[in-house]
């Protein structure tokens, strides 16, 4: 059975750091391109960040860039969205999923054109 599982999430103040978790089963995630959506509280799920088969970065929001960074350990079959300097934008419920394509899109499309799978998401909360 295929499954992806966030983890990691909580309630952080602003400027802490939580880092994600997406471990896969039932798939090797070297295989694929792995993307971290989010998902505001009346708003669309929009693209955060992908890691190309070839561990390239591809970021979709700018407000994130100089403070997310992407990674995989592939020997753990996870792949990892560190966060620091959070913001009170930044909470959401955030979700991992997977591609076949060999690169990232250049656009996330908040995630509808992917056709791997889909965790089941983590709630992100940054407050004081």
């Amino acid at each position: 059975q295929v499954q992806l599982v966030e983890s990691g999430g909580g309630l952080v103040q602003p400027g802490g750091s939580l880092r994600l978790s997406c471990t896969a089963s039932g798939l090797t995630l070297s295989d694929y391109i792995i993307g971290w959506f989010r998902q505001a509280p009346g708003k669309e799920r929009e693209g955060v960040l992908c890691i190309s088969r070839r561990d390239i970065s591809t970021y979709y929001t700018d407000s994130v860039m100089g403070r997310f960074t992407i990674s995989r350990d592939n020997a753990k079959n996870t792949a990892y969205l560190q966060m620091n300097k959070l913001e009170p934008e930044d909470t959401a419920v955030y979700y991992c999923a997977t591609d076949y394509r060999f690169q990232c899109p250049i656009s996330a499309a908040g995630g509808d054109t992917w056709k791997g799978s889909w965790g089941q998401g983590t709630q992100v909360t940054v407050a004081s």
